[in-house]
């Protein structure tokens, strides 16, 4: 009998993951080995589990998705990495794909679709839509070399302390978190004001609140 192939489920809630994972039992072939909401109990769970899928939001519990994807490709090379988000996919795809995942689900999609990509990238594929795909092709032939938003400017760096700044953290808070000192956070607060065209730190704070409320 053969062994099922073992998903570890990483999403801040309990809610979702505990609807995931009555999706995957479903499956003969397919187990969850476990949950995290944050980034060291999943990198834990990795460790103790061996998973061969591990599923990320994005937005964890006092965590980012893609930190934790470049941190679980450092170490174990052999798992495959599903991001499930709410966040846009034109937004986040690419920089997940760079991180290290393989494949990308909008968490508006139907919930069949995520076994399908579960699938698709244990067979070695990478899963994203239609339109991605096309956008991802365009740039690696030079044909869409501008930025289609001003969000996409932002580096993964700015986006990271951008998301902090809409839930509300002080910019202590946020050079912690990053581990980065308080200019360097002063810095990125600057490069976003500029990429977005903000003209004030209330504006930022502001379009950052607005951002996180549409996303969460």
């Amino acid at each position: 009998m053969l062994h099922a192939t073992k998903i570890l489920v990483v999403d801040d809630h309990p809610i979702v993951r505990e609807g995931l994972g009555m999706q995957i039992a479903t499956q003969p072939d397919l187990c969850v080995c476990g949950e995290a909401e944050d980034v060291p109990s999943a990198l834990a769970l990795v460790e103790a589990q061996q998973p061969n899928v591990v599923i990320v939001d994005i937005l964890l519990k006092n965590g980012n998705g893609l930190d934790l994807i470049r941190r679980i490709t450092e170490r174990h090379i052999d798992v495959r990495i599903l991001v499930w988000s709410m966040y846009p996919e034109n937004l986040y795809a690419e920089r997940a794909l760079q991180a290290g995942a393989h494949g990308y689900l909008h968490k508006s999609q139907a919930t069949g679709h995520i076994l399908d990509a579960v699938r698709a990238i244990l067979d070695g594929k990478l899963y994203i839509s239609g339109e991605t795909t096309g956008s991802l092709l365009r740039r690696v032939v030079g044909r869409a070399t501008a930025i289609r938003s001003p969000m996409e400017a932002l580096s993964n760096r700015e986006l990271e302390a951008f998301e902090m700044m809409g839930h509300g953290m002080t910019t202590e808070s946020i050079a912690n978190k990053m581990h980065v000192s308080a200019k360097t956070v002063e810095t990125y607060r600057a490069r976003i004001k500029e990429k977005l065209g903000l003209e004030n730190v209330n504006q930022l704070i502001q379009r950052a609140s607005q951002w996180v409320m549409e996303y969460k």
